[in-house]
């Protein structure tokens, strides 16, 4: 890997990831890098500014921060395929991020990147946008929207809790209509975030899939499903009278979905690209750390029950 042109992002607010930034970019400046800096956070995108602002390839994006602060990298960098390298850094969970162990060496870290000596991983990613008009033959009426993580299709309002009537196509078949507090269209990455805590299968982050999950249904025959990678759905709202249905991609506000709009969710053209550090990265040892899945009346050390 080349490291002629970098981006550093630090989560906006949080002292230690703003001080990690600034001493990384003096280190790759001293290496001959043209160095990006700023926050990300709610309010601050640096995004738009850096992809703008350089000429020339962007080798590596650094990303200091937790989930969040990774999810939004990998919306806005994974279209123009720019390799991410995560570090929790004031994170919580860090589900997608590498330990803070593994950079404490920072400039050993620049060398194995010179070097080549680390992995990449690949991950799915879902796009969406609005259609309106003829149900055969619709119009897009929005941007795409890209998530990582999930895309949500649920209401919203500041006077009460609202509970919506969704009605979903596949490939052109209609599937069922939900009656709760929305739906929730997961990718693999996003099948232990917000689709897990809604009761939603957890998929392997090496697969290729979608997942669809009630959020709270109505009805006990409510079931999630799991969809072929390359499927189509449509969702639409039925009888939103108050105009509160939304859509939000990785827990952040995307659009309204308005009258006779409906949504159109299917995989991403891209896919998002994170740098890994460990010599091990196993999923099932990731949920065990996150999720707290391996038992405590049996131990293991190495295969060994102690």
């Amino acid at each position: 890997m080349q490291l002629k042109n970098v981006i550093i992002v630090h989560k906006a607010g949080h002292a230690q990831s703003a001080a990690y930034a600034a001493d990384c970019a003096r280190q790759l400046q001293a290496l001959g890098a043209e160095v990006l800096l700023g926050p990300s956070g709610i309010k601050d995108n640096p995004y738009p500014v850096f992809l703008a602002s350089l000429t020339q390839k962007i080798d590596l994006a650094v990303v200091l921060g937790g989930d969040g602060t990774a999810l939004a990298a990998a919306r806005h960098l994974a279209p123009a395929g720019i390799p991410i390298l995560t570090v929790n850094v004031g994170g919580h969970l860090g589900f997608l991020t590498e330990p803070i162990e593994a950079f404490k060496d920072t400039e050993q870290v620049w060398q194995r990147l010179l070097d080549d000596r680390y992995a990449v991983q690949r991950r799915m990613m879902l796009q969406a946008y609005l259609l309106e008009g003829d149900r055969f033959k619709p119009e897009p009426a929005s941007d795409r929207f890209l998530c990582l993580n999930e895309i949500c299709i649920k209401p919203a309002s500041v006077e009460r809790m609202p509970t919506s009537l969704l009605e979903m196509e596949v490939d052109g078949e209609i599937v069922d209509q939900y009656h709760g507090d929305g739906l929730i269209v997961s990718t693999p990455t996003g099948s232990t975030c917000y689709n897990a805590s809604a009761n939603g299968p957890i998929i392997h982050a090496g697969m290729e899939a979608i997942a669809v999950t009630s959020i709270c249904p109505l009805s006990l025959s409510t079931r999630p499903i799991v969809l072929p990678p390359a499927s189509v759905i449509h969702i639409w709202p039925l009888g939103d009278v108050e105009l509160l249905t939304k859509l939000w991609t990785d827990g952040v506000l995307a659009t309204q979905v308005w009258p006779n709009q409906r949504i159109c969710i299917r995989i991403a053209d891209c896919q998002a690209k994170f740098i890994i550090l460990r010599d091990r990265h196993s999923f099932y040892q990731t949920l065990h750390e996150k999720l707290h899945w391996e038992g405590t009346r049996i131990q293991y050390d190495n295969g060994n029950v102690n």
